[in-house]
């Protein structure tokens, strides 16, 4: 897909099924905008669209306990 065309219809509907899957293997958002040459933001939206319940950032948290 060209970056920064419009996608609509089923094109739409399989990329969000597509990334969809993808996500929910354990893809991050910035690896699937990576492949398919789209935003972070536009990843964010499809996914959000296609009803993902998104993943928390990560990485090390400030006041864990035993600290």
């Amino acid at each position: 897909m060209a970056k920064g065309t419009r996608i609509t219809g089923e094109a739409r509907d399989k990329i969000a099924a597509d990334m969809k899957k993808a996500y929910e293997g354990g893809a991050s958002i910035r690896a699937l905008a990576e492949d398919a040459g789209r935003s972070y933001g536009f990843v964010h939206r499809i996914l959000t669209e296609a009803g993902v319940t998104l993943r928390g950032r990560g990485g090390a948290t400030r006041n864990q306990p035993g600290a």
